[in-house]
């Protein structure tokens, strides 16, 4: 297993990669809720179109006070992404990612993206030799088609972002920070997380894919909890069991359920709006993704009989699984949305 990949937020692959992809996610919440931007910093390394580049999604409101969501991609030669282990530092084109702060000078053809935003003592999951990453004992394959991980559950962030003539102020938010790494996004997966819950530091990140694996392939899915500062894990690899995977009109919901606890989960999308996403290491495939959803769970924790139960926004949702009911690979229910719960 490369040393790396016990810290997943260090640059995992080399620039003399072929076909290859790697990606940060740094997501930032307002204090209100009212405003997310979600940064991703990556290189991809497809033969004959490698190059670096940073991927935005922005939910805010208007000087006008109307809701809006924009996403925008900005591409820059492969020499414009440096890196260094410690202090762990990501640098594209002039805006520098690291794990005490974001400093952005972003623009595309409609904005322009600048500012500092500080991030506060992180809460990285929990480990141990049998699960050195949210990957489990997967993360000892080396081929995987997409590897996972999760860097900060949830985080202070203090700062402000200017936008061309708004501020975007994110004092006093909530911040969260994974990053994906490999060939290609899984062909069908679903995506959640949410650290804006009613009760403060609480975050939940779950997601389910279909994965290919040593020339066969399985559903699969990676979840963890934060709670009052205790983390649960749900995954396949722990031995917990998914069920209830069903789709009603947008929301999804399922349960997952090991020893130790039992989990309900249900993630309704808002605004959605396309991102790219790799395939092969090249980045073209359209994908969409929210971050003004709602998430509601229910846990049970087995040990201690104690059951918790919240309610968030400004989640971050992808949903993407073939329309056909017939077709799709993950064992996912739909509904109709006049469908009465049983």
């Amino acid at each position: 297993m490369p040393k790396n990949r016990k810290k997943p937020m260090h640059f995992q692959g080399s620039l003399t990669k072929r076909n290859y992809f790697e990606g940060w996610y740094y997501k930032q919440v307002s204090q209100d809720g009212d405003i997310t931007l979600a940064l991703i910093p990556g290189v991809s390394l497809f033969e004959g179109d490698q190059h670096s580049f940073i991927q935005y999604i922005l939910s805010y409101r208007s000087e006008a006070g109307e809701k809006d969501l924009v996403t925008g991609y900005v591409r820059y030669p492969v020499e414009s992404f440096t890196f260094q282990k410690n202090p762990f530092k990501v640098q594209v084109g002039k805006s520098i990612f690291t794990e005490k702060k974001i400093f952005l000078d972003l623009k595309d053809q409609e904005r322009l993206f600048q500012g500092t935003i500080e991030l506060h003592t992180l809460t990285p999951i929990e480990t141990d030799i049998y699960s050195p990453t949210i990957m489990g004992p997967f993360a000892y394959f080396p081929k995987m088609q997409c590897n996972h991980g999760v860097i900060s559950m949830d985080h202070d962030i203090m700062g402000t972002i200017q936008m061309n003539d708004q501020s975007l102020k994110f004092n006093y938010g909530r911040g969260y920070i994974e990053k994906d790494w490999g060939t290609s996004f899984p062909e069908e997966y679903i995506w959640v997380h949410c650290n804006t819950f009613a009760t403060r530091e609480t975050s939940l990140f779950f997601s389910i894919a279909h994965i290919p694996f040593l020339g066969r392939s399985f559903q699969g899915h990676i979840g963890n909890l934060l709670i009052k500062k205790k983390q649960y894990r749900f995954a396949t690899y722990n031995g917990t069991k998914l069920s209830e995977l069903q789709q009603k009109g947008k929301e999804v919901s399922f349960v997952a359920e090991n020893k130790e606890a039992k989990l309900t989960v249900r993630a309704m999308p808002d605004l959605e709006k396309e991102l790219i996403a790799p395939v092969k290491g090249k980045m073209e495939r359209i994908i969409k993704e929210g971050v003004t959803g709602k998430v509601s769970f229910e846990l049970f924790d087995k040990k201690t009989g104690e059951v918790y139960k919240d309610h968030g926004k400004a989640a971050g949702i992808e949903v993407v699984i073939e329309e056909n009911a017939n077709k799709n690979k993950l064992s996912i229910k739909h509904r109709d949305p006049e469908t009465k719960s049983q």
